[in-house]
């Protein structure tokens, strides 16, 4: 097989005797912040989640006071206003638990003579260590320059969500996209009804907003309904592919060697949304359980 260079680079980097741990620094005491809520302060990454949240939040104002309020059947009205509130919910439920949660940091300057000691590597094994932020990394980990930290088995860093998408939270941003698509084509479905219905009445009684105002509002929520349709859909079918076969976005950017067991599709999705299948699966604020899905997935 072909070696490129930059995998030679890579493999030098794996040998435990160029880590040199006499250049990094003791990793600060962890104190009671230690388990403060993870939260990246990037300026680019929170303007794109505030302005997630304000669409999601325009997309409701429509929904509700121009389509819903408006119309003269209570059960129509009812009906979809539960399943769009709903999913709306769910939807900002989950963009804040991917956004808020450890996407499976690797513990920073960790790679210490005293840690690498306390490893007990055998003569010849091979590990992974960060010159950026100095760590020893695990198989499948890769630093992020925006989070500034090493990310278990990251896929992405997404600016929308403020966070990488790794290990622990890559469930949450699933759902996150899941739930946009479903309230987009919600949304879309709705607003051709209201079209239809208004173009057989008269507009000055189809809402409680003059017609252009209405209609004017109905043309952006088309926009952003379409819009975000399209990318949330090709981002949940992009990740759930990714999960199956049990591969990262990055690792496939990089195509990098498989060096870990292959098993079943349905295993690998226990991995990321806990094991054994529920109704949890689709809860954000569920914890995926992985169970014994981790002792199928890996080789101890």
């Amino acid at each position: 097989m072909k070696s490129f260079p930059a995998n030679r680079s890579r493999d030098i980097e794996r040998q435990a005797g160029y880590l040199r741990p006499e250049h990094c620094v003791p990793p600060p005491p962890r104190g009671p912040s230690a388990d403060d809520m993870w939260f990246i302060r990037d300026g680019c990454g929170i303007v794109c989640g505030v302005i997630t949240w304000m669409l999601v939040f325009y997309a409701e104002f429509v929904v509700v006071f121009v389509m819903l309020l408006p119309a003269k059947n209570v059960l129509y009205s009812i009906f979809n206003g539960a399943v769009f509130n709903a999913l709306a919910f769910l939807a900002l439920a989950s963009h804040f638990k991917a956004m808020c949660t450890d996407p499976g940091a690797v513990p920073k300057g960790n790679a210490t003579k005293e840690f690498i000691e306390s490893l007990q590597l055998r003569p010849g094994q091979v590990v992974y260590k960060c010159p950026k932020c100095c760590s020893i990394k695990p198989d499948r980990a890769h630093h992020c320059s925006v989070c500034k930290r090493c990310i278990k088995k990251m896929d992405h860093h997404c600016p929308w969500v403020n966070n990488c998408v790794g290990e622990t939270n890559q469930k949450y941003f699933v759902l996150f996209t899941m739930y946009i698509a479903l309230i987009s084509l919600h949304a879309l479905i709705m607003v051709a009804f209201h079209f239809v219905f208004c173009f057989e009445k008269d507009w000055a009684k189809c809402g409680n907003f003059s017609p252009p105002t209405t209609v004017i509002l109905l043309i952006f929520l088309c926009f952003e309904g379409l819009l975000f349709l399209i990318f949330t859909s090709v981002m949940f079918g992009t990740q759930v592919h990714s999960i199956c076969n049990d591969e990262t976005g990055i690792e496939q950017l990089k195509k990098e060697e498989k060096r870990w067991v292959k098993k079943s599709k349905w295993m690998n999705l226990k991995v990321v949304f806990g094991h054994p299948f529920s109704i949890a699966w689709l809860n954000p604020f569920a914890t995926p359980d992985h169970g014994k899905a981790n002792l199928y997935q890996y080789v101890v």
